[in-house]
């Protein structure tokens, strides 16, 4: 089967489900399908950055990350908090085991705490926000920001595309692809608003949508960049014709924290 249609046939398995998740289960649902989500993203990124070995690191990244998202399950972020102090602190201590060793292996304590700050630390931001008022309703317009920009970059960037981005970094974004995705960002964040959450002022909106998608941008090349260092083109290959999961969640993953503070924070 060709790639482009390996990306279809996921496409019409999982987005029905993902629906179905968001619009008719409950909060625990959903928050197992993000810990679920959560934990294989971090086991992609155990193996882009630890390789076949280390695995006491690759198991204390997945414990913290656990904590995490079980603290988040009980919408309890002090003991989030908690649990990621108290994470930090028993990377650290642990490698004390390392002391026989020249090497106290200061770049892999470094790679551990990213994994557990990474990817459950804002992954469990799902969760948290689809705990508020009409959470349900926000998980779609996080998805909206995310897939309406995503899909204007493409034919922006396709038809109209000659200055790269950063090159080095992700070969195939262009300046004008992106400012394309900033205007499909607000564009969908505008016409769903309008249809699903119409006491949302369009300035707040607006805003959702042009700092959201920047972030969204961020979050790509910033998986991007993991990718490079590991040398592998994709995060896995949980997802036929899409690759792993960070490959599908590293923006959504750097909007849903911006998206939920400025909902908690600024539209209340």
């Amino acid at each position: 089967m060709n790639p482009h249609r390996k990306r279809w046939v996921t496409g019409v398995i999982a987005v029905p489900i993902l629906f179905a998740v968001i619009a008719y289960g409950s909060e625990l649902w959903f928050a197992l399908l993000i810990l679920v989500a959560a934990l294989l993203g971090t086991a992609e990124y155990n193996r882009m950055v630890f390789g076949p070995g280390l695995k006491r690191e690759k198991c204390e990244t997945l414990g913290g990350a656990l904590l995490i998202l079980l603290a988040a399950g009980l919408g309890n972020t002090a003991l989030m908090t908690a649990f990621l102090t108290f994470s930090v602190l028993a990377v650290l201590m642990l490698n004390l085991l390392r002391s026989g060793d020249e090497d106290l292996g200061i770049a892999v304590v470094g790679k551990v705490i990213l994994g557990i700050f990474y990817i459950p630390l804002l992954m469990s931001h799902f969760i948290l926000i689809r705990q508020t008022p009409a959470g349900a309703l926000w998980i779609f317009f996080i998805l909206v920001l995310a897939f309406g920009g995503d899909i204007a970059a493409y034919y922006v960037g396709r038809g109209l595309g000659k200055r790269k981005l950063l090159p080095k970094v992700s070969p195939g974004k262009t300046v004008e692809g992106t400012i394309g995705l900033f205007a499909g960002s607000v564009a969908g964040g505008l016409l769903f608003s309008h249809f699903f959450l119409p006491a949302l002022a369009a300035t707040h909106v607006v805003a959702l949508g042009l700092v959201g998608g920047i972030a969204g941008q961020l979050g790509d090349l910033a998986e991007s960049a993991l990718k490079r260092a590991a040398g592998v083109k994709d995060s896995g290959t949980l997802l036929p014709g899409h690759g792993g999961i960070l490959d599908r969640l590293d923006c959504l993953m750097f909007i849903t924290p911006f998206v939920y503070y400025y909902r908690v924070y600024i539209v209340q």
